[in-house]
């Protein structure tokens, strides 16, 4: 059996182990079915496997350990399995908080059964002090892609088109518990490319922040042991040690605004992404490591939706 040690207590420390799943071998042979699907267009199925790929070796290259929780799966599982069209977005599954891994719910029944397979995979690997597979039975709708972990302090939720309001408070009471003291809550607009929060904001590096402009004008609800208050959004992110580079450069939300950190000063980037947004004079000194999944990026999500974290250190 695979050893795997949850820790992450930010986005941005070195990044040692993180689960990903191949994609599904169904294609998405048409417009229509892209639409209807949610997809912004059609994808192969083969093409998007070699991007997978490219995008596995591109971390192993950097050091990580890459897990695909899909080869973890039950024999009788794996056909059903390997029609799921969205499985490759595994951000969603759950979180890891400081040492203890939190499973997400789904937003939308139709990725209901990666939720479940996935959650018994990782009842396999973590020991009862770190997961729970029932620790998400209090949640309506928790999607992860709408969850960023910004220090030991603060967590930040999106509470939009994938994941509830309940679902946040329910998940407040169980992170206060762990140490953390405030959980930011902001309430998004419910469009295809703002569904979620890391559609809209990434975390670059300590105490970097990249939001798209409009963020600037929306308030978040900070629930804490005491109660709850409100702020902007810049202050809630200020006072847990970050500035913000306000952007209106995004032209492809997933490629320019959905990377990956693999150490403070490492970003992992689409081919795609605007490069423009890359020179701004806090982000130009940054490595920048190009990968080529423009065909997975057809499902809507990006490299951080692709990608679960399980252990960063610093």
């Amino acid at each position: 059996m695979i050893t795997l040690t949850p820790n992450c207590w930010n986005e941005f420390d070195e990044l040692k182990s993180v689960v990903v799943c191949t994609p599904s071998a169904l294609h998405v042979p048409d417009k229509q079915t892209a639409t209807d699907l949610r997809w912004e267009k059609t994808a192969d199925s083969n093409k998007m496997r070699r991007c997978f790929t490219k995008m596995v070796d591109a971390m192993s290259n950097a050091g990580v350990q890459v897990v695909d929780y899909s080869t973890f799966l039950r024999d009788e599982e794996r056909a059903f399995h390997e029609q799921l069209i969205n499985r490759v977005f595994v951000r969603d599954l759950a979180c890891v908080f400081g040492n203890h891994v939190i499973p997400g719910e789904a937003g939308t029944t139709m990725r209901r059964p990666e939720y479940i397979h996935a959650h018994k995979v990782f009842e396999q690997w973590f020991d009862e002090a770190h997961f729970s597979i029932h620790e998400n039975d209090t949640a309506n709708a928790l999607e992860n892609g709408d969850v960023f972990v910004l220090s030991k302090d603060a967590v930040f939720i999106n509470v939009g088109m994938r994941s509830s309001y309940e679902s946040a408070k329910a998940l407040k009471d169980k992170l206060i518990p762990l140490g953390f003291t405030e959980i930011g809550v902001i309430d998004l607009p419910r469009r295809g490319d703002t569904m979620h929060l890391d559609m809209n904001l990434n975390i670059a590096g300590g105490g970097l922040a990249l939001a798209k402009g409009y963020m600037r004008y929306f308030p978040v609800e900070i629930l804490s042991a005491k109660g709850s208050t409100y702020v902007m959004m810049h202050e809630f992110l200020h006072r847990h040690g970050y500035e913000i580079i306000w952007t209106d450069e995004v032209k492809h939300t997933v490629a320019d605004i959905n990377f990956l950190n693999l150490d403070p000063e490492t970003l992992l980037i689409s081919t795609k992404a605007h490069k423009k947004i890359f020179r701004h004079e806090r982000l130009k000194k940054k490595r920048l490591i190009e990968v080529d999944v423009d065909e997975l990026e057809a499902g809507g999500g990006g490299l951080r939706c692709m990608t679960l974290p399980i252990e960063r250190r610093s």
